[in-house]
C-alpha cells in the first residue's frame, strides 16, 4: 500500500490530491487548493506555499508524489511564477525525501480521461467518479487536476519501476 500526492503547481492557486494505493485499488484521502493573494509579493506568496505544503507532507506522510510539469506555449512571462512555485514544490520534497515524478498535461489527462482533449470540467466530472465524490463535496479544478495527477502517477510509477529493472 502507498500514499501518493499529487500536485498541481501555481503562484496564485497550488492544489493537491492525497490518494492511497493498495493493489490496482485507488482510494481518495484528501485533496485542496493553496491560494495565495495577488496583494501579496511574490516571496510571500512563495512561502504560503512552502508553508501549506510542509503541512500537508506531515499530515498525509505520502511515500511519493507526482508533479505537474510546466507547460506554456506563448506567453514565458505567465509561466515564470508557476515555474518559481514548482521549485519551491520540489525543494520541499526533496527535503522531505519524497521521491516524485514530473507528468504532462497531456499524459495526465490521458491517465484519467483515455485521451488528451479534456478540459477542466471533464477532469473534475471523472475525478468525482473515480473517487465517488458527491456533487456537494467542494472540489476546485485545481485539486481536480492535482488528483488527477496523483492517477496517473499510480498508474505510471509500477510501469516506472519494471522499465528500471530491466
Amino acid at each position: 500500500m502507498a500514499v501518493i500526492l499529487g500536485i498541481d503547481p501555481g503562484l496564485a492557486a497550488t492544489g493537491y490530491g492525497v490518494i492511497r494505493v493498495d493493489g490496482s485499488r485507488l482510494r481518495h484521502v484528501a485533496h485542496g487548493a493553496v491560494i495565495t493573494e495577488p496583494e501579496q509579493d511574490r516571496g510571500g506568496r512563495l512561502l504560503a506555499i512552502r508553508d501549506a505544503l510542509t503541512e500537508v507532507l506531515a499530515r498525509y506522510r505520502p511515500d511519493q508524489a507526482g508533479v505537474e510539469s510546466l507547460f506554456f506555449s506563448r506567453n514565458v512571462r505567465s509561466a515564470l511564477p508557476v515555474a518559481e512555485a514548482r521549485g519551491v514544490i520540489l525543494m520541499c520534497l526533496a527535503d522531505a525525501g519524497i521521491a516524485f515524478a514530473e507528468h504532462t498535461p497531456l499524459r495526465v489527462k490521458q491517465a484519467v480521461l483515455g485521451h488528451g482533449n479534456a478540459d477542466k470540467q471533464q477532469i473534475g466530472a471523472m475525478v468525482r467518479v473515480l473517487f465517488r465524490l458527491g456533487a456537494d463535496d467542494p472540489l476546485p479544478h485545481h485539486a481536480a487536476d492535482a488528483l488527477a495527477v496523483a492517477v496517473c502517477h499510480a498508474h505510471s510509477a509500477p510501469l516506472e519501476e519494471r522499465a528500471k529493472t530491466r
